[in-house]
């Protein structure tokens, strides 16, 4: 499968989750791959599968609440690559989780800024290279929490529903100038998060049993997709992986019942 050869991919939040398998992914599929964490360290895994199959990618320490951070991310990619084709904003926190009342104003800020203000400076920090270009991708990973308040998630909730925004008024400026921008809801996911989110014991979320939750895998697959010329047409929306007709173009499998 080489349907993204010689497309350079940036994925935010690689080192393990949705990101993790979304790199695997991207790189299987012939991209070439940075991948982002706070500690590019905690990355080794994802470019050890990646090696071991033949593909190229790198690590970097970013976090992507600090813009500066973000700048030389894209930079050593540029330097390393000498382009780059897509940004998978997919870096991201559920904490803290508990009611307002209860909820340290600290960390609620941090949520905000990780979650909402990490995928501005993304979208900030590629912009200009894809105009100049005429051309690039942007991939903000949203959830079904942007839509539907949770108690207990009122930080995670916020943050995603910026994202929505954030997604909207990007394809409204940038679209015209040869950038796709795609909003990407990817369903419940067996991630170290769901873990965190179990332990809380708060809204039906955490009452979910984690067989019933999806592979990363499934994600991965329709974010590579979504890298393709195949999703032009679906450039400018916020799509989720339970809709029927966007699972059928992505490859993905009917969902039962």
């Amino acid at each position: 499968m080489s349907d993204l050869k010689d497309k350079v991919v940036v994925v935010t939040g690689a080192s393990r989750g949705i990101g993790a398998a979304a790199a695997v992914e991207l790189a299987a599929r012939g991209a070439r791959v940075v991948a982002a964490a706070r500690n590019a360290s905690a990355c080794s895994d994802v470019l050890e599968q990646i090696g071991n199959n033949g593909g190229e990618a790198f690590a970097v320490s970013c976090d992507v609440s600090d813009y500066s951070a973000v700048e030389k991310m894209i930079s050593d990619t540029l330097e390393r690559f000498g382009k780059i084709d897509v940004l998978v904003n997919n870096a991201g926190i559920v904490d803290p989780i508990g009611m307002i009342e209860d909820t340290d104003p600290e960390a609620w800020a941090r949520n905000i800024s990780v979650n909402l203000v990490g995928v501005y400076n993304g979208i900030r920090a590629v912009l200009g290279k894809f105009y100049d270009q005429g051309h690039g991708t942007i991939i903000n990973i949203s959830s079904g929490a942007a839509h539907n308040p949770l108690e207990g998630w009122s930080a995670y909730c916020s943050g995603k529903a910026g994202v929505y925004m954030m997604t909207r008024a990007t394809a409204h400026e940038a679209g015209e100038k040869g950038v796709r921008v795609f909003g990407f809801a990817p369903g419940v996911v067996d991630t170290d998060m769901q873990v965190n989110i179990r332990a809380s014991g708060i809204n039906r979320v955490s009452q979910l049993p984690r067989e019933n939750l999806s592979a990363a895998k499934d994600p991965a697959q329709a974010i590579a997709w979504l890298c393709s010329e195949a999703a032009d047409e679906f450039a400018g929306q916020e799509l989720d992986i339970r809709n029927p007709e966007f699972r059928e173009k992505s490859g993905l499998p009917a969902l039962e019942g």
